[in-house]
């Protein structure tokens, strides 16, 4: 999870050297990670056959962008399927606040991100576990790791015990596309695989290919990095796969542009107002821009985090001014295989 300004590395730090690294808030515990295999099970029957799904991840603890994605799913015709896939927890470190975010989440499917997955234990040795990569300040990860201990102040045994449950990925098929949803990458919880810094180098696209060819799936939809990306991949045969990475749904995923972002893949197209980015593999896939009451937004999270607090110093110049970022990096072009 990336704050406002995030910059992208000249030579992204490796994958595997993140992954090793043992410092709370940048290590990726064993218990996150997973083989790609794992995809290749028959998805659950609410995720088969779908006409469309909506893939939620980063909300954040952002009560009003959750109201208006609800909105945006009820106009929603077909066999549909709406999935936070983690991380809806973060910035609602307050018990009315974050029971408000149990509460609508818990209507629908959803996977643990590395904030549920910390919140069901006490153990620090993790710290938030975002598995940061190097170039990600040491600042921002200790303040990271300081809002997770400030967010367990809030969790009931009841809502520990309902995180507890949540899986870690999940297998969907909309049309004749199979889907794996993940929170991080298809290795790992955490993992920053599908981040658009990794997703520029070449070689590692063709680690990602691997995992395709390895998982079976046509399409990945992934959250926690915290920017968005729709990365064409090429696989053998001429055929391809496509990572879409919604960024966050809760926050500003582009400068000068203040509404959240969520995935939508469909057999049919999108006919409202809110797409920004649409490309077309068989199905559909857009990222929805999620337009919400910014002046509440900013009123709420100033009352839990005032100036001077954890998160206010992270993420503060990002939801009011939005990342160093363009909608126009999004969609990109794979190497063929």
């Amino acid at each position: 999870m990336l704050t406002d300004t995030p910059t992208t590395p000249t030579t992204p730090t490796s994958l595997d050297a993140t992954m090793a690294n043992n410092t709370p808030g940048r290590s990726c515990p064993l218990h996150y990670r997973y083989s790609p295999t794992v995809f290749n099970a028959a998805p659950a029957p609410a995720l088969t056959q779908l006409d469309v799904l909506y893939v939620v991840g980063g909300l954040y603890g952002n009560p009003f962008a959750l109201s208006a994605i609800q909105a945006m799913f009820e106009e929603e015709r077909g066999n549909k399927q709406m999935v936070f896939n983690g991380d809806f927890h973060w910035f609602d470190a307050d018990r009315r606040d974050f029971d408000r975010i149990e509460q609508g989440v818990s209507s629908f499917l959803a996977l643990r991100g590395n904030v549920e997955t910390e919140l069901i234990t006490n153990d620090d040795s993790t710290g938030c576990g975002c598995a940061y990569p190097e170039w990600v300040d040491d600042g921002v990860v200790e303040r990271s790791n300081l809002i997770l201990n400030t967010l367990r102040s809030c969790v009931t045994s009841s809502a520990r015990s309902r995180l507890a449950s949540l899986p870690m990925w999940a297998c969907a098929t909309v049309g004749d596309k199979r889907l794996g949803i993940v929170h991080g990458d298809a290795e790992s919880l955490a993992g920053w695989g599908f981040a658009q810094e990794h997703l520029q180098d070449p070689t590692h696209q063709e680690r990602v290919a691997s995992w395709f060819e390895a998982a079976n799936i046509d399409i990945f939809a992934s959250t926690h990095t915290c920017l968005p990306v729709m990365q064409k991949i090429g696989l053998p045969r001429g055929a391809e796969g496509w990572v879409i990475n919604n960024g966050a749904a809760g926050m500003p995923n582009f400068r000068g542009n203040l509404t959240g972002l969520i995935t939508r893949i469909g057999l049919t197209p999108y006919r409202g107002p809110h797409s920004l980015a649409h490309t077309h593999s068989g199905v559909h896939m857009d990222l929805l821009a999620v337009s919400f009451d910014q002046a509440a937004w900013r009123q709420q999270f100033v009352r839990t985090w005032p100036l001077g607090s954890d998160a206010h110093t992270s993420y503060m110049n990002r939801i009011l001014q939005g990342p160093d970022y363009q909608v126009e990096q999004v969609i990109r072009a794979g190497l063929p295989c």
